[in-house]
């Protein structure tokens, strides 16, 4: 990797699994360091470890993260708004995601709503919990989903690249596991051994995974031997 990158994101969970996911099979070791931001705030910035400790001391002051709003109509558009406020917001390379699950017995719902499914702030268990009980009593032949990511980087001039990850699942009848976070206690992929992604190994999960397809091909595009492996 020869570049740094601000993670357009607060959410703890999903910036280590975003470097884990980047750091396997990379040709360098990442590393990802909290920003020194305003109190109560979190930002993140990945850069290869060898080259961390003088992207950090090179970035000038940095304000507080923006407060975007996810109003896109799709996860590509709420990936595209995160990334593009925070590159705004520091001139700096930013990386976001987003991610939808589609569960084809609720029309496709949670999808582009699923952070917030039981409501603005739910949280994963909240969330989890609604999902559970809106698919009570539907067969296990009717409770087939999807997981999509799209993962954005947005650059200073304006410029974009994008990927995109999927994976096929089913809608657990309970959840299942203390890994991973958000649906991950109650999606079964397809093709798998029956467990959940709650019940796997972060390696194991990454390497099936939406997330882990979506920053591999991430990678890829930009050419920077990233999240090759696996």
């Amino acid at each position: 990797m020869t570049g740094a990158f601000v993670l357009a994101t607060g959410n703890a969970d999903k910036a280590r699994e975003i470097v884990e996911i980047l750091g396997r099979g990379a040709q360098e070791t990442l590393e990802i360091a909290p920003l020194d931001v305003c109190e109560g705030a979190a930002a993140y910035m990945v850069a290869p470890a060898a080259l961390m400790a003088d992207v950090v001391a090179a970035l000038p002051e940095l304000g507080e993260p923006p407060d975007v709003e996810e109003t896109g109509a799709t996860i590509e558009e709420n990936a595209r708004i995160k990334a593009a406020g925070w590159c705004m917001a520091f001139g700096l390379p930013a990386i976001a995601d987003d991610t939808g699950l589609d569960v084809d017995a609720l029309g496709g719902e949670p999808g582009v709503r699923s952070a917030r499914y039981a409501g603005e702030g739910a949280s994963y268990a909240e969330n989890v919990a609604k999902l559970v009980a809106e698919m009570e009593g539907v067969e296990p032949e009717g409770r087939t989903c999807r997981f999509a990511t799209v993962a954005l980087a947005y650059f200073p001039d304006g410029h974009e690249v994008v990927s995109l990850g999927t994976v096929e699942g089913v809608v657990a009848d309970e959840p299942r596991g203390e890994q991973g976070f958000g649906y991950d206690p109650v999606f079964v992929p397809v093709g798998g051994d029956g467990r959940t992604f709650a019940q796997m190994s972060p390696a194991e999960k990454h390497a099936i995974s939406h997330r882990g397809r979506a920053f591999r091909a991430l990678a890829a595009s930009l050419g920077n031997g990233i999240g090759t492996g696996g």
